[in-house]
Order: structure tokens, then sequence, then C-alpha cells
């Protein structure tokens, strides 16, 4: 017989769409936090991402209604009508982030849009347990914790601690590189393993990654031609890295 899933069967569904991993879980809370105007992003990891990872920002934050709305499927502030499609502007649109990985975690929301005047949601596999007003500065907190705990199936596909984390960590590099105006760190067993200024520089930027020698070496390229312009840096060819992948 044909019948109705349940609501969380098909949020668990969804989520397997957007969250495959923990890097999914940063990407989506790393593009909400710069599409929310971030100067400021801190991600936090325990076990790779596996137990937790935590995003903090500065953006702009959400008052109750907005944060009760950003964690229902669909729900979104960056798209209205169907033109809209033309111009998206944002790094995401399709209002499925927050509810998807909220469906597979123990999921800690704290947000706000006026410093001292927040809210924190607590949601465990797609299911809202508690909604509490909270002193809190600007800005947004998620907290991800036991990722997958109650979908063991797709838990057994993850890979070792350090796998999860070295695909985090290609990922952070590719977003401080794009947002050299956006100061990211990076928080690995209390220990910090990446840090930017966020001052601009984007030379500055590849010497946090790859060192101060190996910025040095890097050749800036800027070019304009028909309303359209080019800049950055590439590798001499006399720089060789271990893993051809990292700088070309």
């Amino acid at each position: 017989r044909i019948h109705i899933l349940s609501d969380s069967l098909v949020s668990q569904i969804a989520a397997g769409e957007v969250v495959e991993r923990p890097a999914s879980v940063v990407k989506e809370l790393v593009e909400n936090a710069l599409d929310a105007g971030a100067t400021r992003i801190e991600i936090l990891l325990e076990a790779g991402g596996r137990q937790r990872v935590r995003v903090a920002d500065d953006g702009s934050g959400m008052d109750r209604d907005d944060a009760l709305l950003a964690i229902e499927r669909h729900a979104t502030s960056k798209l209205r009508r169907f033109d809209d499609l033309d111009a998206i502007a944002t790094l995401g649109f399709r209002g499925e982030a927050l509810p998807s990985i909220a469906a597979v975690s123990r999921f800690t929301l704290r947000t706000a849009c006026r410093d001292g005047e927040g809210v924190e949601i607590f949601v465990r596999g797609g299911r809202i347990e508690s909604v509490r007003e909270v002193a809190a500065a600007r800005g947004t907190t998620v907290r991800v914790e036991g990722l997958f705990f109650n979908v063991p199936a797709r838990l057994k596909f993850l890979k070792q601690d350090s796998t999860e984390r070295r695909v985090i960590d290609n990922l952070l590099t590719r977003y401080a590189l794009a947002y050299p105006l956006v100061r990211f760190s990076l928080i690995d067993k209390g220990t910090s393993t990446l840090h930017t200024s966020g001052d601009g520089d984007r030379r500055a930027v590849l010497a946090s990654l790859y060192g101060v020698e190996t910025a040095r070496q890097m050749l800036e390229v800027s070019v304009e031609d028909d309303g359209l312009s080019l800049s950055g840096f590439i590798s001499p060819t006399s720089l060789t890295r271990s893993n051809r992948r990292e700088i070309t």
C-alpha cells in the first residue's frame, strides 16, 4: 500500500542531499555567516567534526521569529519569487541547510540581531525541544553535536577523524582566500590551527595558510578586459609542493 512518509523521515531523507559529512556542515554554516555579512567567523571542531562543530559569527543575526523559521524547510530570506533566481547574489538560497543539519544531529542555534537580546533554540533529531530568551552578542552561533546520531547507517560511512579534518581544512582554505576581508579562525582540540587577519591582504592569507616563504614566492596577477577583471596569485614553476592540488 502507498502511504505518506512521516515528517521526521522526510527530513532525514532530505538531509542526505545536503549533509554528507562534517565538512558539509561547516560549508553550510560558513556560507550562512558570509551571507549574513560576518567579518569574523570562528569554527571549532571535536573529533574531526563528528562529535562537535561550532560556527560563530558576528553577522546580522536573527530575532526570535526568524530564528524559528530558519529551521523550517524551504524558509529563506534570500529568495522571494521565481524571477529572483536570475539574480542570486548569495551563497545559499534554498532554505534547506539548517533544517537538514538539525534533522541528523543535536542542534543548538543561538542568535541575536541586537546585543543582549538573543534567542536559543535546541533541536534534537529534527524536533524542537526548547526555545528560550538569552543574553547574546549580535551574530549567530550554531553548535552541531553527535552528527548522524540518529542515522547510524550514515555514520558508518564517515572516514577517520584526520581525513574528515583534512576535508574541512581544504574547504576553509578556499573561503579564506576568497574572502580576505573576513577573519577566519579554526580551533581543533583546543588548538588554533588556522587564523587569518581579515584585513584584505591576500598574500598575508597565503602566509597564514602555506607559510611566509611560500607566500613570498607567489606571483600576483591582475587583468581587466571587456568589463571583466581577474586578480589573484599563481605559483612559479620553481615552487613545488608534495600535493600539487594545493597550489597551481
